[in-house]
């Protein structure tokens, strides 16, 4: 119930922030006064504010979403000897890595995972599951404590993000030109849309955003190759690596992440045949072969 609240707050606040900037750009329809053409300036325009809103206001509640979606805890005071050595690691690591002291938190779930996300890379969020307190030793927690630094120092929640607005932007751009064209050459719609104009226009997006995805989910198996090199940096290549073979040995089990959560999670990742175009993260076997290369 709690992810679709957040589901729908959020949609409701990309229809609210795009309908406002709409309104100040004073664009209220893409179509050409003779009600015929597109108006290709406005549609863009209309399509960059849908598109970028979607991404620039699930970025900035990131952090909001993160603790809700996973009930992360946030360590303020610490409680035990193993919240002061997680709160003291980071707050080193961050140092190390230049960056502002990241919110620190404990999320509950038996799997070994962890994440990072905020719009700031000096006002980040960065939490570890039970599970992979209980189940690595604390040179192996330390590494990935390392490499989601690495994502916070590197600003990949804000490139990923801006990313993925672009994609939209095209993806929602090129679908309404389709759709559009459909509608007067097949349809042989005059004025105005009909209804073969929604239809394609849906199709396309579908079609359009399946690819499109390819290429986001590119960028963020890249990016998870640089977060592993900035662990091994930090932290220690070693701990990486050994980090990386008990997150393997898990293998095949659910990773316990809220989908909107799965591309800044550590898990996830083995698939080798066509699904790994759309796959977030890299086999774990390659990017211990990446780390290996690189020592």
């Amino acid at each position: 119930m709690m992810r679709i609240l957040l589901f729908l707050a959020t949609n409701l606040a990309v229809i609210a922030v795009a309908s406002i900037t709409l309104s100040l750009l004073g664009v209220s329809s893409y179509m050409s006064a003779n009600g015929v053409d597109l108006d290709l300036r406005s549609l863009l325009i209309f399509c960059a504010v849908f598109g970028m809103s979607g991404s620039l206001v699930s970025l900035f509640i990131s952090k909001w979403m993160a603790k809700r979606s996973t009930r992360t805890e946030i360590i303020t005071q610490p409680r035990n000897q193993q919240e002061r050595w997680l709160m003291e690691t980071v707050a080193e690591l961050a140092q190390k890595a230049g960056i502002s002291m990241p919110e620190v938190g404990i999320f509950p779930s038996p799997a070994a995972n962890a994440f990072a996300t905020g719009w700031n890379r000096n006002a980040a969020l960065v939490a570890v599951s039970e599970g992979l307190l209980q189940q690595m030793n604390p040179k192996e927690v330390r590494a990935v404590l390392a490499h989601e630094i690495g994502h916070v120092a590197n600003g990949d929640m804000i490139t990923l993000s801006l990313i993925q607005g672009v994609v939209n932007t095209f993806v929602m751009f090129f679908a309404r030109i389709i759709g559009h064209t459909v509608d007067r050459v097949v349809f042989k719609t005059e004025r105005g849309h009909g209804i073969g104009f929604y239809i394609v226009t849906f199709v396309a997006e579908m079609v359009l955003g399946l690819l499109a995805s390819m290429i986001v989910m590119k960028f963020s198996r890249w990016r998870e190759f640089r977060a592993d090199e900035a662990g091994a940096t930090l932290a220690n290549r070693e701990d990486m690596i050994s980090a990386l073979r008990a997150l393997q040995r898990q293998q095949g089990l659910p990773a316990d992440m809220p989908d909107e959560l799965t591309a800044f999670g550590i898990r996830t990742g083995s698939k080798r045949d066509f699904g790994a175009l759309f796959s977030s993260h890299p086999p774990l076997e390659d990017r211990i072969q990446a780390l290996r290369k690189g020592a």
